[in-house]
């Protein structure tokens, strides 16, 4: 599986959105999913103009969820 295939893969139809970047049903983080797929194909600005992507990720535990890249926590915020 290609993460930046410009063709949504088809399990990412069932996709929940994650208020927080982690599974929202066993809290697995985006490093334990099964399949990734990144919507880069098309980009939303954000509130100071930057740009944000959907990102898929199909949990080791069935889940599948998405979140914006920009909550994604950075390195240096850890």
């Amino acid at each position: 599986m290609e993460a930046f295939n410009p063709t949504p893969p088809s399990w990412t139809k069932t996709a929940t959105h994650a208020l927080t970047f982690c599974c929202p049903s066993c809290r697995g983080t985006p490093d334990l999913a099964q399949n990734v797929w990144i919507n880069r194909f098309a980009p939303v600005m954000s509130e100071d103009y930057r740009r944000k992507w959907q990102e898929f990720y199909h949990c080791e535990c069935g889940q599948v969820w998405w979140a914006w890249s920009s909550d994604r926590q950075h390195e240096e915020e850890e």
